[in-house]
């Protein structure tokens, strides 16, 4: 695996949710900063997204955002961060951001979430890359999510050596932990937990 230097982050863009999710959202700003890890995301102002982007920022951290223009109607661009891109649709944006990061971390998040994740969990399916994907588990928020692709797994819809693809951890810090572990657990208790 490459150096991260770029981390895509996905989330929720709607405001109303609990502080647990605000949270969290704020120290992952922070963290990225910290590690001089540029944000790579959707480009809002609003809900997580805008959270962790002006915590980046505030940390004197580097954000670099993409945006579809139709989406301007629906959500605010964040002209604060390090740059913003407007760009022509959501598949420039979802490609955009891909080539950009070096790994994925997922905050809560709903539909458009889950669009974008699995849309690159998918890929590397298809072998079209090998960048790290981890969910932030806040609140047991991505349980749900972690039982049903335990399901898909149990009843062989996806095949055993794609539950590397993707990780669940439980807190913030330990997202970055997981940057570092190698791609199966080892003895002890894995920090990332594999589904």
């Amino acid at each position: 695996m490459k150096e991260i230097q770029a981390i895509g982050v996905y989330c929720s863009s709607y405001d109303a949710v609990k502080d647990a999710y605000r949270d969290a959202a704020l120290e992952l700003g922070e963290l990225l900063a910290q590690h001089k890890i540029t944000m790579i995301y959707g480009g809002g102002v609003q809900g997580l997204m805008g959270e962790v982007a002006n915590s980046v920022m505030s940390h004197g951290g580097r954000v670099i955002g993409f945006m579809p223009h139709h989406l301007e109607e629906f959500e605010k661009p964040n002209r604060t961060i390090t740059e913003l891109h407007i760009v022509d649709t959501m598949h420039t944006r979802k490609s955009l951001m891909f080539e950009h990061s070096d790994a994925f971390f997922v905050l809560p998040g709903g539909f458009g979430t889950l669009d974008e994740t699995f849309e690159l969990i998918t890929w590397r399916q298809l072998e079209l890359h090998d960048k790290p994907i981890i969910f932030i588990n806040i609140n047991n928020y991505w349980t749900p999510l972690k039982e049903l692709t335990k399901n898909i797994f149990d009843q062989h819809f996806a095949k055993p050596e794609h539950k590397k693809f993707f990780k669940f951890v439980a807190s913030v810090p330990e997202a970055f932990q997981a940057l570092l572990k190698e791609p199966e657990p080892t003895t002890g208790e894995p920090v990332a937990e594999w589904v």
